[in-house]
């Protein structure tokens, strides 16, 4: 059985969020984003198996637009990134964010959209502070899409408009009701 290994909250304000939690159920703080450590882009915090980002989001990945908090995505780990992602699109869930358009900077990650318009991510690399399909803990960092030679975009290069190996914006998901 495949299990959870990363959830992302969206926020306006990551570092008073991270703080919260951090006070509340102890969660170890890995590191921040973003150029102002005092207001970060990004938190990644841990519970000792989980990675959790609490993220501020420059664009609309979810189709609820740009201001939303709360509830962004969660992350699976899989032994077959290509497998899972056929069997996936077989099952009419929309790849949103294809090999083609992850950003430079970002881990190796899928983004597919399922039931619900719930976003979650495929990766065959666990995310800092998780744990891998093994058990073994995941290192505190993880090279980028772009280090790795995953990504067609060189460190610091922004993603260009959409291509066609992801399947459309969010929203529009090929579930039927």
């Amino acid at each position: 059985m495949l299990k959870i290994r990363h959830l992302a909250f969206a926020s306006r304000n990551p570092g008073k969020s991270a703080e919260f939690y951090k006070k509340a159920f102890g969660w170890r703080e890995l590191r921040r984003t973003g150029k102002d450590p005092d207001n970060p882009s990004g938190v990644i915090l841990s519970d000792g198996s989980l990675n959790i980002s609490i993220l501020s989001f420059s664009n609309n990945q979810t189709g609820k637009g740009p201001d939303f908090e709360g509830f962004h995505h969660m992350g699976v780990v899989v032994d077959d990134v290509p497998a899972w992602a056929e069997k996936l699109e077989a099952m009419g869930s929309a790849c949103i964010v294809g090999e083609d358009r992850i950003p430079p900077d970002a881990q190796y990650e899928i983004k597919f959209q399922g039931p619900d318009d719930v976003v979650f991510d495929i990766t065959d690399v666990a995310w800092p502070g998780s744990t891998a399909l093994d058990g073994a803990p995941a290192p505190e960092r993880v090279p980028s899409a772009a280090e790795e030679g995953r990504s067609r975009f060189a460190p610091g290069q922004a993603p260009g408009p959409r291509s066609r190996s992801s399947s459309g914006p969010a929203g529009s998901s090929h579930f039927s009701s």
